[in-house]
């Protein structure tokens, strides 16, 4: 196993912790679920680390999963 597999593997390992974390232990009353856009934005970061073998389909998918966080971010303000 080459090193750069094992930072790939470190990585999704690690976003799958913060994922469970998010989801099980941030239980309140008023309960803020995941937006579609939110989660569309997740699938294409963990996408870019998955095929980050190819530096710029990886950073482009990253990329792609940025920008769709930044819009998420900025809709759900205006909600408010």
């Amino acid at each position: 196993m080459e090193a750069s597999q094992i930072y790939t593997a470190v990585a999704i390992i690690a976003l799958a912790v913060i994922a469970l974390l998010v989801f099980f232990v941030n239980k309140s009353k008023k309960e803020r679920r995941l937006t579609p856009l939110a989660g569309l934005a997740f699938g294409f970061m963990l996408a870019g680390i998955v095929f980050g073998e190819d530096r710029i389909i990886g950073y482009s998918l990253i990329g792609i999963g940025v920008i769709l966080s930044i819009v998420d971010i900025f809709l759900r303000s205006k909600e408010k």
